[in-house]
């Protein structure tokens, strides 16, 4: 499963970064569009007149002659730079959830392939019942070799560490002298370190004292072997060496 995300990984930045990039120049683009808007209006006015005081003849003559100088006009012109803006267009809900999806369904795949793998095997056991049955013995006889070695090793790891234990601690000593003042001091399980609790168990034997927790008794057969002879480890080891696996 970890490989096909990690196939994922790569089409899913792109998609992301695709996306936010859209959005930055769709956002950069509107803000200059709304903020560089600039509209220019500029107006002018002319007006030309020749008065030409008078009656005598050439009064007249001029005023019919010069009066064609006489001019007015007006002009108003506007203009802006929007042809010169850009225009941005922003993609939608939609669309983005056009480019999401295919990536979303791809991952789910991902998710479904662990249990296309298992109609696999079970459409492979309807076809092959006796192959099947192999493949399950197989199985359970590694787990019990597993669980046979495990405990061997655990068992030989309590020997070790109580051998190595020549001395007691001084606080243990305490303890053993002034048995009121075992409850203040603390102990924990001789195989994983976890500390004492409700559910921990001593080495019967007071002399032991050992400390286990539940599944550490549990897994070594509520027998304790720190305190144990070396023959009850040696016959019992004996005795799974010759444990069959099923068949």
């Amino acid at each position: 499963l970890g490989g096909e995300l990690l196939g994922c990984l790569p089409a899913s930045l792109f998609v992301i970064i695709a996306c936010v990039l859209d959005f930055l120049l769709y956002t950069i683009f509107s803000t200059i569009k709304h903020h560089s808007f600039v509209e220019y209006s500029f107006r002018s006015s002319h007006h030309l007149e020749v008065i030409v005081g008078g009656n005598t003849m050439m009064a007249r003559l001029l005023r019919s002659t010069i009066g064609a100088l006489n001019t007015s006009s007006e002009m108003v012109m506007e203009t802006n730079n929007l042809h010169c803006l850009p225009e941005a267009h922003g993609m939608s809900k939609e669309q983005y959830m056009s480019c999401v999806t295919p990536l979303g369904a791809l991952i789910l795949l991902c998710f479904a392939q662990v249990y296309v793998f298992r109609i696999r095997r079970v459409i492979a056991a309807f076809f092959f019942p006796k192959r099947e049955k192999k493949r399950i013995l197989f199985l359970y006889n590694e787990m019990l070799r597993q669980r046979m070695a495990f405990i061997i090793v655990q068992r030989k790891r309590i020997i070790l560490r109580v051998r190595q234990r020549k001395r007691l601690p001084f606080l243990d000593r305490l303890g053993r002298w002034l048995p009121f003042l075992q409850r203040f001091l603390r102990k924990y399980c001789i195989l994983c370190g976890l500390p004492q609790s409700s559910n921990s168990k001593l080495c019967p034997d007071p002399e032991c004292g050992t400390l286990y927790c539940r599944m550490c008794w549990q897994d070594m057969g509520r027998v304790c072997f720190a305190c144990s002879p070396e023959e009850l480890l040696s016959s019992d080891d004996s005795s799974e060496d010759q444990t069959g696996y099923a068949d």
